[in-house]
Formats: structure tokens, sequence, C-alpha cells
């Protein structure tokens, strides 16, 4: 791990131009260091974090900063259309709405924020919008990192959503979602219940789109994640088309990076540092 301190991480906040509305972008970038003849090293690739179904920067917390703390890198974090300070959304997303970040959104982001090559991290369904990234831009994706990722749809995944669905009844529950969402916190929980828990959904899979990753994997999963088993990790690792592991951490559900941040921090920084998943 580099091991930056955290008060050299520097904070913006960036707003990028969509056709449906405004994204909400935070970048949190390492102070330069000035190399003997007074010039800048080269940068290695951005991070760019794909939030959960829920989620939004806000939810990262301090896991940015620390991750491009630990990894000497710039790391972006994104609110997608209708959650967290972005623009709000009409209407349930379509089934084929974790493609579709792929192929709508993340290309205008990239366009907007000067990216090129990219290091691509995704939580819970954003790991299954970060495949989808890797596979659409092969040649710029550097390294993929998936969290807690589903790659189908499994009785595990379809029960803890419903448990989920009756527990978010309770306006209590609705009300902490507001602190992140505002007005659009219903909207966050019916996206994901009612698209999930749709029966046109049974058949979503990335099967198809992992062997057009081609750059390293890194696939990390808890032995008791809520919404998937581990065959979502070991699918990852098997049909990948790049050099790719998984990692399953004991102990640990589906946010590892916020139950057991240290060692996340410190499996993402030397697999980006070893420049291949075998390690």
């Amino acid at each position: 791990m580099i091991n930056t301190d955290l008060n050299d991480i520097v904070s913006t906040e960036i707003w990028v131009d969509h056709p449906d509305g405004r994204i909400f972008v935070q970048r949190w970038t390492p102070d330069e260091q000035t190399q003997g003849d007074g010039s800048h090293p080269p940068r290695p690739a951005p991070i760019v974090l794909f939030h959960d179904s829920l989620g939004c920067v806000s939810l990262w917390r301090d896991f940015p900063a620390r991750l491009s703390a630990a990894t000497g890198r710039e790391v972006l974090a994104y609110d997608r259309l209708g959650f967290g300070r972005s623009g709000p959304r009409k209407g349930i997303p379509g089934i084929g709405f974790i493609a579709d970040e792929a192929v709508t959104v993340f290309p205008l982001l990239r366009e907007q924020l000067g990216l090129r090559r990219f290091v691509a991290f995704g939580h819970s369904v954003g790991g299954g919008m970060a495949i989808h990234c890797a596979a659409r831009f092969p040649d710029d994706c550097e390294a993929l990192v998936t969290e807690a990722a589903q790659t189908f749809l499994e009785d595990r995944t379809i029960q803890g959503i419903t448990l989920a669905k009756e527990q978010f009844k309770d306006p209590q529950q609705i009300g902490r979602l507001r602190k992140y969402h505002g007005e659009k916190a219903q909207w966050v929980v019916d996206a994901w219940t009612e698209t999930w828990l749709n029966p046109a959904f049974a058949d979503w899979t990335l099967a198809g789109v992992l062997p057009g990753v081609r750059c390293p994997v890194l696939a990390i999963h808890g032995i008791f994640d809520e919404y998937g088993s581990t065959r979502h990790p070991e699918m990852i690792a098997s049909l990948a088309g790049g050099p790719a592991r998984a990692a399953v951490m004991d102990q640990t559900h589906h946010v590892p990076h916020r139950e057991r941040g240290d060692e996340v921090l410190a499996m993402v920084s030397g697999f980006l540092e070893s420049g291949s998943a075998s390690g």
C-alpha cells in the first residue's frame, strides 16, 4: 500500500450534463509529488466507483479518500441519475438498466471528465455496471474490481430483496434514505425492488458479458453476503476473459469496504500495484 496521508487528498465536486439531468461527481486526488527535476510523475489511471442499488456518493463515506490514499490514484464516484444529488428520473428503470449504464451514461462521463484509461470498481449492482464498462471499453479499462457483485439472479438474491422490500414499508427506513436521496428515496427503493423482483428479470445474467473483460479482475465477496452466494465471484473469475481471481472474505456480509475496510484497501492496492490478478 502507498499510504499517502489523508490530509494530502484533495476533494472536488463536479457536475456532468446528461440529456436526462445533471449528474453529481466527486473527485479525490492525491497531492502531486514533484520529482527531482521539478516535473510531476505521470498519474496512474483513476479509479471510478459504481455504487449499489440504494447507494450514492455520500454513502461511500470515507472509503474513496482512503482508497485514493492507499493507491496513490485519483478516485471518482458519481450519483447515478435518480440517486443522491443527481437529477431525478421518471419511471422505474428498464430490465436492461445495468448494461445501459455503460452505453448511455459512462461514455458521457468519460468525455466530460476527460477520462481515457481507468480502473472500474463496482459494489453490488455497481459491480455489474463496472463489468459492462470494462467489457465495452477493453482497451481503456486497466483493471476491474467487483465487490459483492451479482452475476445472475439466484434464490438468495430474491429472498434478500423481498425481505428488504418489506422492511422499507417502515416509514423510519425510508426516512433514513431521505438523508441521502431526499424526496427521491421512495423511487430509489422501488427502482431496486420492482426491477429485480420483476419476473422478466429472472433470466438476467452476465455470463455473456464477462468473456469480453480482458483486463485483470479482482472479485471480492463476503461469505455471508445476504444478496448472493460465492457462486458470483466464482463465475466472474471463471468466465472473465483476462486474468481473474475471487477473494472470499470470512465473517463478511454485503459491504466489505465498510465491514473490513482496511483489508479491502490492502487487497485492492496490492492488486493494482501487482498489475495482474494472479497475486
